[in-house]
């Protein structure tokens, strides 16, 4: 799957009045039986104007989801990977097509798109399958500290027993690929990182894993000192710390409104 949007912006706001936090939930990672089922689009991460997309779901059959990345494409149909959100301004960028080619039954899935890079395609070469690595994401200093969000998840193996390496998870918590005996690995938690893909055959003639989960997301307010963040309502996990003159609170869970 697709990593998350990622968005960033100085705001000018008012003291004693509501603003409202969402911390975007992941999305679930596609089945792997019947040729596979879409998972579930990432939540959206909102604060006050601002709003990062989920990250699209890899594709089970047809093109990848949209989202603030987009999904990667799935091998067995040769699908392209999905759209990223680009309006009304752009926060990732598209997910990676996948490939087909002989001797019968190679295929390689697309990579999911990163808040940061592209998905990378895949790629097969006479009867070698490599999956493409999901997009690296996109990094922020806003903590006072450099750290990377909202990679693409790595494309799945499709082949049982043949040459090639699953795809790796994009810089920012996406999550490697799987294969026919194990599943992709989740987004790491709180990046917006996508979840690696799973390997989709027909169960009743094959074996199959599930792709993983999406990495939920995380919003960071940046402010100075002399203010203090009040929670008039909702479920918010938050925790504030300092930097210099400023104050950095980080929102891990929940959505409510919150004050200056």
């Amino acid at each position: 799957s697709g990593g998350g949007g990622s968005s960033e912006s100085t705001l000018s706001l008012d003291v004693n009045t509501n603003y409202l936090v969402t911390v975007g939930a992941s999305g679930a990672g596609g089945t792997g039986i019947a040729y596979g089922n879409n998972g579930t689009i990432g939540g959206n991460s909102v604060f006050s104007t601002i709003t990062s997309t989920g990250g699209g779901y890899g594709s089970a059959q047809f093109v990848g989801g949209t989202g603030g990345s987009g999904g990667g494409g799935n091998g067995g149909y040769s699908s392209n990977g999905g759209a990223a959100v680009t309006s009304p301004v752009v926060q990732g960028f598209a997910g990676g097509n996948a490939a087909s080619g002989n001797p019968p039954e190679r295929y390689a899935a697309g990579g999911g798109g990163g808040a940061g890079a592209v998905g990378n395609n895949g790629s097969v070469a006479g009867n070698r399958e490599d999956p493409g690595n999901g997009g690296n994401g996109f990094t922020v200093s806003i903590t006072g500290s450099s750290v990377t969000y909202a990679g693409g998840g790595g494309g799945s193996m499709y082949g049982i027993n043949v040459p090639g390496t699953a795809g790796t998870g994009g810089s920012g918590g996406g999550g490697g690929g799987g294969t026919s005996s194990s599943n992709g690995v989740d987004g790491t938690t709180n990046t917006g990182g996508g979840g690696g893909g799973g390997f989709g055959y027909n169960a009743t003639v094959g074996p199959a894993s599930n792709g993983g989960s999406g990495g939920s997301g995380i919003v960071i307010l940046r402010y100075v000192s002399t203010l203090t963040i009040i929670l008039p309502g909702g479920g918010l996990v938050a925790t504030t710390t300092t930097d210099g003159s400023d104050k950095i609170t980080t929102f891990t869970a929940g959505t409510g409104n919150i004050q200056f």
